[in-house]
C-alpha cells in the first residue's frame, strides 16, 4: 500500500504569497499587487492588491471550476 504525505499549507506568508503566485500563474492569472503586507509584520497577512474586471472575473471563474 502507498501512502502519499498530504502537503501542509504553509503559515509564513511569504511562504503562502510563492505558493499562490505559482497557482495563480498556473491558470494564467497575474495580481500585480500580490505580497506580504509589511504594514502589519505581526498579523502575517497577505495583501491581494487591485485587479482589473476581467481578472477579478477570470479568478471567479477559476475558483467556480475548482469547486465543481
Amino acid at each position: 500500500m502507498v501512502t502519499t504525505k498530504k502537503k501542509q499549507a504553509p503559515t509564513d506568508a511569504g511562504a503562502a504569497v510563492e505558493v499562490l503566485r505559482d497557482a495563480l500563474t498556473a491558470a494564467g492569472i497575474v495580481l500585480p499587487s500580490l505580497g506580504v503586507d509589511v504594514a502589519s509584520p505581526s498579523l502575517n497577512l497577505i495583501a491581494l492588491g487591485r485587479v482589473r474586471p476581467e481578472v477579478a472575473l477570470r479568478l471567479a471563474d477559476v475558483l467556480r471550476k475548482g469547486c465543481a
